[in-house]
């Protein structure tokens, strides 16, 4: 898969990730990437806080199934 280095304002350069790219790799917008130099290139790779991403999982179940979880919890 290819893509393009684009250039930003500030003289740096951002990398676009392609929609299916993010989607099989499970990453969103946001979500931090180890860059690793090597000799051919450079490697991305996500860089998984899973207590984080949890913790956002969590929260967004609880607020979908607030009223459910306040009549179990009495």
């Amino acid at each position: 898969m290819k893509t393009i280095i684009h250039k930003l304002d500030d003289g740096s350069g951002a990398v676009i990730v392609p929609r299916e790219m993010l989607d099989s790799l499970n990453l969103k917008v946001g979500d931090q990437l180890q860059i690793i130099e090597t000799g051919d290139g450079i490697i991305l790779r996500p860089v998984h806080d899973n207590f984080e991403r949890q913790m956002s999982a969590a929260r967004d179940v609880m607020d979908k199934f607030s009223v459910g979880l306040q009549k179990l919890a009495k």
